[in-house]
């Protein structure tokens, strides 16, 4: 046990590498109707069916504030958009996460224009009707009722639902936890980057035992902790993350859009990195084909029940599949 428990902790301080096989060969995704662009979108996860997809995307552009297009989209694995809502009523749409019921949850990371929407997270029917909104529409702030920049949002199996409060800057560098009903229980987190402190926690999973990871995306590492806050471990070795997914056999899947842009992460290549949550072994690398002067990267991830993996691109938008193909290695130099 000894053993196992060294080997974790240096893992958990190792370098991400960017010399690692990539199984995977990559695919466009999503049709829209009547010359509809999707936007910059970071929201997305599969739906319970295990196949269809659900994306949270800013109306074609950069934010949806004054839009009236709908930016809450479900394709079927085929890529035909089969639903659509939430015209309206987003300022910023960032996280999205779909719970047990179905219900879809999602965060809207900043203030509209006219103080009248925004810095909340919303629980939708899978049909779009409003079941709950936690903090203050338009209103920012660091208390129980009120967000500032909210990237992500997760529930879990006894119903408490966890929020990432922040998206750097002089935003919240907090996670906060409401039970079933929406009351505030407790929070923990400010910005730092000791165990327990935050820079931009961008994405959040559940794994098997109910342990909450969090994507600390300025800190360019993920922290575990139980659901009361206490701090369990952290990884470095997945890049700098922007989104996570955690599939049914404990396979940790890391977005990192950053890295090896100016002053940050120069030697680690941008792409998704996948291994095991257990000892933190990252086994394969997916480097992203766009050239880091690219406007944007591929933030948000999901996993579907065949293992096809989806993607999210800010910048100019964008939606991805990788789906298993021949094994091969990538060239970049190793780190």
């Amino acid at each position: 046990m000894r053993s196992v428990i060294l080997f974790i902790a240096a893992l958990a301080g190792a370098l991400p590498s960017n010399n690692l096989p990539n199984p995977y060969r990559l695919e466009p995704f999503g049709q829209l109707p009547n010359g509809r662009k999707l936007g910059a979108a970071s929201g997305i996860d599969i739906d319970r069916d295990g196949k269809s997809v659900w994306v949270f995307e800013r109306c074609g552009g950069a934010t949806c504030d004054g839009s009236t297009v709908a930016p809450l989209l479900k394709f079927n694995s085929a890529g035909l958009l089969v639903a659509s809502f939430g015209a309206g009523m987003f300022a910023f749409p960032h996280g999205i996460y779909v719970d047990a019921d179905e219900n879809i949850w999602v965060t809207d990371g900043q203030a509209s224009k006219d103080g009248t929407k925004g810095q909340t997270v919303v629980e939708f029917s899978p049909t779009g009707r409003v079941l709950m909104t936690l903090g203050t529409p338009g209103v920012s702030g660091d208390g129980p009722d009120t967000f500032n920049q909210p990237s992500d949002v997760v529930v879990a199996s006894n119903g408490n639902i966890f929020v990432a409060d922040g998206h750097g800057g002089n935003s919240n560098a907090r996670i906060v936890k409401f039970d079933k009903t929406g009351k505030y229980l407790t929070e923990w987190g400010r910005k730092g980057a000791g165990p327990g402190e935050f820079d931009t926690p961008h994405g959040l999973a559940l794994d098997a035992a109910g342990r909450l990871l969090v994507a600390d995306r300025g800190n360019s590492r993920i922290q575990m902790f139980d659901q009361n806050g206490k701090f369990i471990r952290q990884w470095n070795q997945f890049g700098r993350p922007s989104g996570i997914f955690l599939d049914r056999n404990g396979m940790l899947y890391v977005a990192d859009s950053q890295s090896n842009t100016p002053n940050v992460n120069p030697d680690v290549k941008r792409g998704v990195r996948i291994g095991s949550e257990v000892t933190g072994t990252v086994r394969y690398f997916v480097p992203d084909p766009e050239p880091v002067t690219a406007a944007g990267g591929r933030e948000g991830i999901a996993v579907d029940r065949d293992g096809i993996v989806y993607v999210a691109r800010t910048g100019d938008g964008g939606l991805y599949r990788y789906t298993r193909g021949a094994a091969r290695t990538t060239s970049a130099s190793t780190r």
